[in-house]
């Protein structure tokens, strides 16, 4: 049943270098999960830090003309406006921030294992994501904050009218929207040109076997193959992690293309007839150079990094 759940999720993303990478669709319960820890993070960071700077005040200047009883209403009306930026830069910036970075996922979705991708397979956009995060408060946040208010109003028994229908049916049919797509898109992802996809495991998975590929010596010409730090410093982490998914899965045409976007990268001259002992041994070097930089505290992400 799991493996056919997981059938129904993968798709194949076309990178900007024209690789077919087969991924994986984030399910809608790690999206909510990721949603919810997110606003938890958040919602503590607007309560906690403004509470704490307030009692440190007090601390360091009780009985000072600085003390909250002797500050005046301008500098009280300036401290509300440096809340209300605060609360905005922590609300829109958490996610820009952090889906903008090079792991393209919140702290939340981070811990449940997925992050945003561009559905086009270039990298994301500060457009795409600045759209996404917007409609978000369209979709949820807005008719929350709307309904709980009219909670309010109605408990003062003031009449509100059918506008908390309305509320109602705009807050359901947006939650509902990744339900009636194939891809589980909601709407800021249609708008955006996203989706959420699961993260591939940042920690570099077992090696494949690939008998004297470091070494770089083909069993088919003979021929051995030696990259250099220029050749290797191309690609990171998640390239590597591409070319091993290839290795284990794709066919003999795929390859073919991954050997020439890797030879036009570095400059060498593509061949023919010899395509998996010059990927293996790519492989393999390119494993043992960012296995070692790890060891010395450096890490290189992706390719942009």
């Amino acid at each position: 049943m799991n493996a056919r759940r997981e059938d129904r999720r993968a798709r194949t993303l076309l990178t900007p270098e024209g690789l077919a990478l087969p991924i994986t669709l984030a399910p809608r319960a790690s999206r909510a999960g990721a949603l919810i820890i997110d606003v938890m993070i958040i919602v503590f960071s607007l309560v906690a830090i403004p509470l704490l700077l307030a009692l440190i005040v007090d601390g360091l200047f009780d009985d000072s003309p600085l003390a909250r009883a002797n500050v005046d209403d301008r500098v009280a009306e300036f401290l509300g406006i440096l809340a209300i930026l605060f609360a905005f830069f922590t609300w829109y910036g958490y996610f820009l921030v952090q889906e903008l970075g090079p792991r393209g996922a919140t702290l939340g979705k981070r811990m449940v294992g997925i992050r945003i991708a561009a559905r086009g397979g270039a990298r994301l956009t500060p457009e795409a994501v600045i759209a996404r995060n917007l409609l978000r408060d369209i979709e949820i946040f807005y008719p929350l904050i709307t309904l709980f208010v009219l909670l309010v109003v109605a408990r003062n028994e003031a009449p509100i009218g059918i506008l908390g229908w309305v509320m109602t049916g705009w807050f359901l049919l947006f939650l509902l929207f990744p339900f009636f797509n194939r891809d589980s898109l909601r709407a800021g992802d249609i708008v955006a040109g996203t989706w959420v996809v699961e993260r591939p495991r940042t920690r570099l998975a077992k090696v494949l076997s690939v008998e004297g590929a470091t070494k770089g010596a083909s069993d088919v010409t003979g021929v051995r193959y030696a990259f250099g730090e220029a050749e290797l410093s191309i690609y990171g982490e998640k390239e590597l992690q591409t070319l091993e998914r290839m290795l284990r899965e794709s066919p003999p045409e795929a390859l073919a293309a991954v050997h020439e976007t890797i030879c036009r990268k570095i400059g060498w001259d593509p061949g023919a007839g010899d395509e998996r002992a010059f990927l293996e041994a790519y492989y393999a070097q390119l494993r043992n150079r960012l296995e070692a930089d790890l060891r010395f505290g450096k890490r290189k992400a992706d390719k942009f990094a």
